[in-house]
């Protein structure tokens, strides 16, 4: 192929840049359908007193991707609220955020950051029970922190804001820095919650687990309800689905235009070579008739219209094959006839 005819490194690039969006999009999309797709699966499963019958009739006494609703119960002992009294709960999570301004050298603005600089999470063994909690029955929940949604609830939050002196603020002025504060927060599962868990469902020993699914999905311990968190999937499947839609577009109206464009070049360069070769065939037979004066009168001939003499060098390309008049009459960009190459400039020849 002809260098002429190979597409731009900025038509590659573009070209590249949005096929790997486009894939990396389609590939985030595929893996949030799955989970849509897994959830709708899952089979939905009340907890009251068939439970333990519905786990003995199952294969292997397990369901493998299971909903179950209920209550959240300590087993033992409880987890007390540091900031807020009369709070219990069996999961509790302390968070201290840094929040502080940085200095963006490409935007020349300052802009928010914020990174977690101290977290610890607490937990006790507890189970889901009925509503009613009337102690027939119970979900003992292993590994929760393995859960992708986890139903924490904030019970305490506070903004500790960063005392500076005069001295200081010119060192984190200089220094592209400039600290906010600290935020402190607490976060509990309280007991008594209501919690929808989705996992595997395993009787073993008379007593029901609920622990992380095999096969790569995903585990959920969510405040919301089975059908808000299975809208909430399907609502961001969808969202993923319009953006592929959207990159897909734009990659195949760039690869389209890349090869309309290369289309046309090949047909204009087929055209150009056709011209020119009938104007060989059509100089050959003037010459084949031509007395030997006339031959050379016909040699110096300006290849347009072959009537005046040659009388323009073209550059950058060096070929003398035009009269001045239809060198001024060639359309803009103005193009050397034989190779086609754009005339960046014309020098007069004269013949002694």
């Amino acid at each position: 192929m002809e260098s002429g005819s190979r597409p731009s490194l900025g038509q590659v690039i573009l070209l590249g840049t949005s096929s790997m969006v486009t894939a990396v999009l389609y590939s985030i999309y595929r893996q949030k359908a799955q989970v849509a797709q897994e959830l709708k699966g899952a089979k939905k499963i009340h907890l009251g007193e068939d439970l333990k019958g519905i786990l003995s009739e199952a294969p292997g006494k397990c369901v493998p991707y299971a909903v179950i609703e209920g209550a959240v119960r300590s087993v033992k002992e409880t987890l007390n609220s540091q900031f807020v009294e009369n709070c219990k709960g069996v999961i509790q999570r302390l968070s201290l955020q840094e929040h502080k301004m940085v200095w963006n050298r490409t935007t020349h603005l300052w802009n928010d950051y914020s990174k977690i600089i101290h977290q610890r999470t607490n937990t006790v063994p507890f189970d889901l029970v009925p509503h009613e909690d009337d102690g027939a029955v119970s979900v003992r929940v292993l590994k929760p922190l393995d859960s992708v949604d986890l139903g924490l609830e904030t019970v305490y939050e506070k903004f500790h804001p960063s005392v500076q002196s005069f001295t200081d603020a010119i060192g984190h002025y200089i220094s592209g820095e400039r600290p906010k504060g600290i935020q402190e927060t607490e976060e509990m599962l309280k007991v008594g919650a209501t919690l929808t868990g989705i996992g595997e469902l395993v009787l073993d020993n008379n007593s029901v687990r609920l622990q992380p699914p095999k096969q790569g999905m995903q585990y959920y311990l969510s405040s919301q309800d089975f059908d808000s968190l299975l809208h909430r999937q399907e609502s961001s499947a969808r969202l993923w689905k319009v953006l592929v839609l959207v990159f897909g577009f734009a990659t195949c109206a760039t690869l389209f235009f890349i090869l309309r464009k290369q289309y046309l070049q090949r047909q204009e360069r087929l055209r150009q070579q056709q011209l020119q070769e009938e104007f060989l065939e059509h100089e050959a037979h003037l010459l084949s008739q031509a007395s030997p004066e006339d031959r050379e009168s016909l040699k110096s001939a300006c290849v347009v219209c072959l009537s005046s003499f040659k009388s323009c060098v073209f550059l950058e390309c060096g070929h003398v094959c035009s009269c001045r008049q239809c060198y001024l009459a060639l359309p803009e960009p103005k193009r050397c006839p034989i190779c086609r190459r754009e005339i960046t400039r014309v020098i007069p020849l004269y013949n002694s």
